[in-house]
């Protein structure tokens, strides 16, 4: 927030512009300026004029400057919370503190419209507390277990507490056992498919005009990963995700990417590998390389951190016994899944999907 003044000796008022950064003003104003109308109400000796993202007041010095304090304070709140209530106005300026719910340490971020991003299992705990602690965090568990979503969340905190300043998400470019041939549009439009889950996130934590702001600014980037080559990432929040579709070469590209005050976290599920040869995934070499060094974590997430749909657990249990047991192991626990869940036959129906 910057702010001029100008002062008008003939009628002995003042004239301060501030400049609104870092926050949407259609959020601050609210619908119809309701809430800037809230704001005003607590300023009767003030005149308020708004334009885009500036603020035009005048008035008398002292409370002027009473308006910019407040003013600074509701951005810092509406930053944190991602969310903006007359009841919050009232607390703010009212010097009764905001009416937020109680906070715990499982809350990541605050996502749009005040939701709350947790920690939901024992190892996302971990992954929270191992970022803490440390410049490099792989994360490795099977679909499922939150790891994009976690890592992304962890970014923004960082991002939003001012601890980076650029975010940086990158996955490889790799179809899914798939060939999609030729696909329309210029270079972002044919790559976006193969990144839309990293934007699926973002839009949970950050509102929409504000974050197509950031991307255009380049303040948030989301890129393939053959794109990092040459560059040096400093303070940055960085996220490799899909690593295991990563080779040797190009993670080992990617690690020295590292720049200074960086923060890099490397997602992976060593079970769905779809390069042509599964011996060239580089994620399983670069645990047993860097596994002893000291600032670098490695967090495994396992069935019992699935937050999708119930038989996300069972399917991704299935598939572990058949590859390490055969078809039998997989016929058997399909039929203990069944038993578990209480089910006779896949036409069954449940009270509603827990996901």
């Amino acid at each position: 927030m910057q702010i001029k003044s100008n002062y008008n000796l003939t009628i002995f008022m003042t004239e301060h512009l501030i400049y609104l950064e870092g926050v949407d003003p259609v959020s601050l104003y609210g619908v119809n300026n309701s809430l800037l109308d809230r704001i005003k109400a607590f300023f009767p000796r003030l005149k308020v004029v708004a334009r885009g993202n500036e603020l035009r007041v005048y008035g008398e010095e002292e409370e002027i400057m009473r308006f910019e304090e407040k003013i600074r304070d509701i951005i810092e709140h509406l930053q944190k919370y991602n969310r903006l209530t007359e009841s919050d106005i009232d607390g703010i300026i009212g010097e009764r503190g905001a009416d937020t719910t109680e906070e715990d340490e499982d809350i990541l971020v605050f996502g749009n419209q005040g939701k709350q991003i947790k920690a939901k299992t024992v190892n996302q705990h971990k992954m929270a507390e191992e970022y803490r602690k440390n410049d490099l965090l792989f994360a490795i568990g099977p679909a499922g277990t939150g790891k994009t979503y976690t890592a992304i969340a962890l970014a923004v905190k960082a991002f939003k507490s001012k601890e980076v300043r650029k975010i940086i998400l990158t996955r490889p470019a790799v179809e899914a056992g798939e060939h999609l041939g030729f696909l329309p549009g210029d270079v972002k439009e044919k790559l976006d498919p193969y990144l839309q889950p990293l934007y699926d996130a973002l839009h949970d934590m950050i509102p929409p005009r504000k974050l197509q702001d950031y991307i255009e600014e380049g303040t948030i980037q989301i890129a393939p990963l053959a794109y990092m080559r040459g560059r040096t990432l400093d303070n940055a929040a960085v996220i490799l995700d899909e690593a295991q579709n990563a080779t040797m070469k190009q993670l080992k590209m990617f690690l020295t990417r590292m720049g200074r005050n960086a923060k890099f976290i490397v997602n992976g599920d060593i079970t769905q590998i779809d390069l042509p040869d599964k011996e060239r995934s580089g994620l399983l070499p670069a645990l047993k390389i860097l596994g002893g060094i000291k600032g670098i974590s490695v967090i495994f997430l396992d069935e019992r951190d699935i937050i999708r749909h119930r038989l996300v657990n069972h399917i991704v249990k299935a598939y572990e016994d058949y590859y390490e047991g055969g078809e039998k192991g997989a016929s058997k626990t399909g039929k203990s899944a069944q038993k578990s869940s209480g089910t006779k036959s896949s036409g069954s129906k449940e009270p509603g999907p827990d996901e």
